[in-house]
């Protein structure tokens, strides 16, 4: 699989619209430290490389790292296992309880499609997801969000309050917008879409590349 790293995922996604977490790479340790000293913790330390699109499945996720002696030592258990063939990334802990996903397929019949649903863990479990093909009006956007069954964690919560229901038609919005201008992609999964507060934040992506032609 023809994929980018997902820093350059992330990177990709932000001129789109899509709001990402707050991330820096690292080469080492001491840049890791340093990079986590300069955000603030609590932290997560990642793998990062474009061969690892699965990072949980490899063990190169560390979650909620809280302070220099435990992201040294986390880099390098990481670096340890990625053996010379990526580096690290270290970003923001997010702190949210809704998680969501977004995507962009293309489809052999009828093109790219954007997808959104219930991401994190379930995804894949429960399936609950909804679609439409490009190019995206603010009203499909809108309506997809009301089609999953799961809509109900969109309101107010459990003391949560309600998404930020504008700023997930953004993002389905420019993932349609770069589905037509970039057909060099053949795929896109945010996943998880974690809502912090009200607001989404893009805290892992993966970006596929179409086999060269």
């Amino acid at each position: 699989m023809n994929a980018l790293d997902e820093a350059a995922a992330k990177e990709l996604l932000a001129t789109y619209g899509v709001p990402v977490v707050r991330e820096a790479r690292a080469a080492d340790e001491k840049q890791a430290v340093a990079a986590a000293e300069r955000m603030g913790y609590p932290v997560v330390l990642k793998g990062l490389g474009a061969e690892f699109a699965h990072k949980t499945e490899h063990g190169l996720v560390v979650l909620n790292l809280r302070d220099a002696s435990a992201v040294r030592s986390a880099a390098l258990k990481l670096l340890d296992t990625l053996q010379g063939r990526g580096s690290l990334l270290v970003q923001r802990m997010v702190n949210g309880k809704r998680e969501f996903l977004a995507g962009m397929s293309r489809d052999a019949q009828f093109g790219p499609v954007v997808t959104f649903g219930l991401g994190g863990i379930f995804a894949e479990a429960l399936a609950d997801v909804s679609f439409r093909v490009c190019p995206l009006t603010q009203d499909d956007a809108r309506a997809m969000l009301d089609e999953i069954r799961a809509r109900a964690l969109l309101g107010p919560v459990r003391g949560l309050p309600a998404v930020d229901r504008q700023a997930l038609v953004k993002v389905l919005m420019g993932l349609s917008r770069l589905a037509l201008e970039r057909p060099d992609i053949a795929a896109i999964d945010i996943n998880p879409l974690v809502i912090e507060g009200a607001q989404p934040v893009a805290v892992d992506a993966l970006v596929v590349m179409a086999p060269a032609t």
